[in-house]
């Protein structure tokens, strides 16, 4: 398609970088020291990189270009921050710890599943509430699954019925011997979670999950949908 979109002058260009800070978008790159227009389709065509530009490398032009991909824009951000975070918070820790987002593919998923084939419906990693970030991607518009993790061993279709579409966190507090609450309040203040789910053994030290999540409702000050399913010890929903 013929659309306005930048040029920049690599004999102009004097490889200040200025211009690959200003484009919010991410479609510039410093290579071999000069400014360069690597990913056209990130290009907008605002010119937020044209004032900064100190050397007037930088102008409109009209011509063929791919047209602006939104959603691959949000999705190169989404990818940028998780790796800064990861950086920031598991440099010199755990590998296993480093957050991870799946896409899934949906048609072949469900298409798995039509045939019978279990399939896999954790959307992140970590999973665990210790290991979880209190901020991070895959949280922004989320519906959260706060589960016991014994319920996914007690219950046998926990990815399809429960974790299917959600953001998964588990934790025991018997044998991690913490409250939860602190982590999970900030969790659900400091994104646009829109649910959450909890589901939990019949056991008593379940209770605990529940109560944090619960505590962490109230002291977000958010009202969000919440409910509580309760699994037996032989794998039936009782509630």
């Amino acid at each position: 398609m013929i659309r306005k979109i930048i040029h920049i002058d690599e004999e102009k260009c004097n490889g200040c970088g200025l211009c690959a800070e200003a484009c919010h978008e991410g479609a510039i790159d410093i290579v071999d020291g000069k400014a360069r227009l690597v990913r056209e389709n990130f290009c907008d065509g605002f010119g937020d990189c044209l004032p900064g530009c100190p050397a007037g490398a930088i102008t409109f032009e009209e011509r063929e270009a791919p047209e602006y991909d939104e959603n691959a824009v949000k999705q190169a951000k989404e990818n940028k921050k998780m790796e800064e975070m990861n950086h920031m918070h598991h440099e010199g820790g755990c590998p296993g710890s480093r957050m991870m987002q799946f896409n899934h593919n949906e048609e072949e998923t469900e298409a798995q599943v039509s045939y019978g084939k279990p399939v896999s419906r954790l959307e992140q990693w970590p999973c665990q509430i210790k290991l979880l970030p209190t901020q991070a991607p895959f949280f922004d518009g989320a519906k959260l699954l706060i589960a016991a993790d014994c319920t996914a061993y007690a219950y046998a279709n926990m990815h399809e019925d429960f974790m299917k579409g959600k953001v998964t966190l588990i934790g025991c507090p018997k044998l991690d011997a913490v409250d939860y609450s602190e982590k999970l309040t900030e969790i659900i203040k400091n994104n646009d979670i829109r649910s959450v789910t909890i589901v939990r053994m019949e056991v008593p030290c379940c209770g605990g999950l529940q109560r944090a999540a619960e505590t962490a409702l109230r002291n977000s000050g958010k009202f969000i949908p919440w409910q509580v399913v309760t699994i037996s010890r032989d794998g039936r929903i009782l509630d």
